[in-house]
């Protein structure tokens, strides 16, 4: 008889995926603060420079800081003609990846900043005890990632769509709705020196309502009332099924009802219900102080 030779299962490889290859990178963060020299983070081949920079500014709790203020810049050292080149990196960047392509040591990430300029929002609509907010936000920044910011100070979970930003000038008694993509440092630096324009942020009013909340399954509980109900529930059908049960020849061998008549069976029942109802009459009856 031949023998069947079994097949070995394939083994299984792991894809070579950027997002499957960690390592980790040194960020110097002086800017940051004067006492933060560097972080060492852990990353992937696949993490972008611009989630570096939100991860060093979670690190620090730095949620009014705008992340678009910040860029990576890597220092190249080129060993033969010791010179060292700076690159100033794009936010889709991969720093890991770039490491990787230069002998141990010989570069170096520093998280830089780029020019950007103060804006004062008044954000009682986000939160009713605050009057305003100042942000350091950059020329890039929108309407958008503003108020996403401010959001986030507050631990807020209702998105940036419930909210509008407003350009507001009480002397002239007119107010804009800036768009999504519109730049507030942009629109600030438009307005004249003695202008008393201010930003604002409103609700608004067909915003999609919250989601409902979940609340949890309530608990089945048994109550002492419903005990002797179960009880004789319970005993009711027992009797339906053993008085139908004794009557047929299969009864087997043994057992409390091996052998009894019907009228076993209801004497039996009978007994038990007025115990029941006994133990329930106890129960319900007020105890003597």
């Amino acid at each position: 008889m031949a023998t069947v030779t079994p097949v070995p299962a394939p083994r299984m490889r792991l894809a070579l995926h950027p997002h499957n290859i960690h390592t980790t990178i040194k960020v110097y963060a002086r800017c940051l603060r004067p006492d933060i020299e560097y972080k060492t983070l852990s990353v992937t081949w696949g993490t972008r420079a611009q989630e570096v920079v939100s991860t060093l500014l979670g690190k620090f709790r730095m949620r009014h800081r705008d992340p678009r203020l910040f860029y990576l810049s890597m220092e190249v050292r080129v060993r033969a003609a010791g010179l060292r080149t700076t690159l100033v990196l794009d936010d889709d960047a991969r720093p890991a990846a770039l490491q990787a392509c230069h002998p141990k040591g010989y570069s170096k990430f520093s998280l830089q900043m780029r020019p950007g300029g103060l804006i004062k929002i008044y954000d009682s609509a986000l939160m009713s005890s605050s009057q305003y907010k100042c942000l350091l936000t950059s020329e890039r920044t929108t309407v958008d990632e503003v108020l996403a910011i401010l959001l986030h100070c507050y631990d807020s979970t209702e998105g940036v769509e419930r909210f509008s930003l407003y350009e507001v000038s009480p002397s002239q008694e007119y107010e804009r709705k800036l768009h999504a993509d519109d730049l507030p440092l942009t629109v600030q630096r438009a307005w004249p020196s003695d202008t008393d324009c201010h930003f604002r942020v409103r609700r608004n009013p067909r915003a999609p309502p919250l989601p409902p909340r979940t609340l949890p399954a309530p608990e089945e509980t048994t109550s002492e009332d419903e005990e002797p109900s179960r009880a004789l529930s319970a005993l009711s059908l027992e009797a339906e099924v053993y008085a139908k049960f004794i009557q047929s020849p299969l009864v087997a061998s043994g057992g409390e009802w091996c052998g009894a008549t019907t009228r076993d069976v209801t004497r039996r029942v009978k007994s038990r219900r007025d115990a029941a109802c006994g133990t329930a009459r106890d129960a319900a009856r007020p105890h003597a102080m």
